[in-house]
């Protein structure tokens, strides 16, 4: 069995294979070539503008692939969502496509733009947005730098954003938000319902989701004395309770947890101060709840 999975090109790309990488599956692609090799046998990958994955997966060309909400939406693709990836280029949240206008216009609500001009790379979203409001507008396929356009150009613009910086850059304001998205494993409805094709794409999607829910945790372990073991349990959050188990020499315990990064600053004084010894912090490669 060979599952045929579209891969992301443009801009998610890196981020994707590193994703893999890290899930233990290697990605090799050459400069040219848009089927890398992968350490997998049982996945074909093919790398393709995540905007057509979902319409090829659709149709059953590629059993699956990776691509983003927006794009199944924009496709209105009958198509099976298996798993959220939340990983974009600068964030773990999820983006957003907004409605924005110049900072100084008189515009302050989609209604207001009746007539006017939109630009946009999703163009089929955007007009079904403006449709379901009633207000007729004149939207228009952008090829890029979207952001750009207003107001010579365009009287406002439907772009993607995770931060909002780039709209601030070129003084625009957001009015509206016609959907929030997230990369996402899809898949071709023929391709779930095959027992083994589903199964790789549940056991792929168990293992990048437990990549990412690791990213922001780490593994500590200590060193306790017995008499001060409550003391350390006290301090020590956990995804669910400490392992302790006992060491050679009587008396002594090795206490062991997953918690969040961030939070070992604050931990790892307290435990010492609490009677912990040989205190080692870990990273974590994966966490399958």
């Amino acid at each position: 069995m060979k599952l045929s999975l579209g891969i992301p090109k443009g801009s998610l790309e890196e981020s994707t294979i590193a994703l893999f990488g890290k899930a233990g599956i290697q990605i090799k692609r050459g400069e040219r070539s848009y089927y890398p090799a992968c350490d997998d046998p049982e996945l074909d990958l093919i790398v393709m503008r995540p905007q057509e994955i979902p319409r090829y997966v659709a149709q059953g060309i590629i059993d699956a692939g990776i691509t983003g909400q927006d794009w199944v939406a924009e496709n209105e693709a009958d198509i099976v969502e298996v798993a959220e990836l939340r990983y974009s280029k600068v964030s773990r949240q999820k983006c957003r496509w907004v409605l924005a206008v110049p900072e100084d216009s008189p515009f302050n609500r989609a209604e207001d733009l009746a007539g006017k001009r939109i630009a946009t790379e999703l163009v089929g979203t955007t007009n079904r947005f403006f449709a379901s409001k009633g207000v007729s507008v004149d939207v228009e396929f952008s090829w890029g730098a979207t952001e750009v356009k207003p107001p010579r150009l365009a009287d406002a613009i439907v772009d993607i954003t995770e931060t909002g910086s780039s709209l601030r850059a070129n003084r625009l304001r957001i009015i509206d938000t016609l959907m929030e998205t997230c990369t996402v494993i899809v898949a071709n409805k023929n391709a779930w319902a095959d027992g083994e094709k589903r199964g790789k794409l549940e056991n792929l999607a168990m293992l990048l989701i437990g990549t990412l829910d690791a990213e922001n945790y780490v593994g500590l372990k200590c060193n306790v004395e017995e008499n001060n073991l409550e003391e350390v349990i006290k301090v020590l959050p956990a995804l669910h309770n400490p392992t302790v188990s006992k060491l050679w020499e009587s008396g002594w315990c090795a206490v062991e947890t997953i918690l969040p990064q961030k939070q070992t600053k604050h931990v790892i004084p307290l435990l010492k101060r609490a009677g912990a010894s040989g205190i080692i912090e870990y990273p974590v490669s994966k966490i399958i709840a």
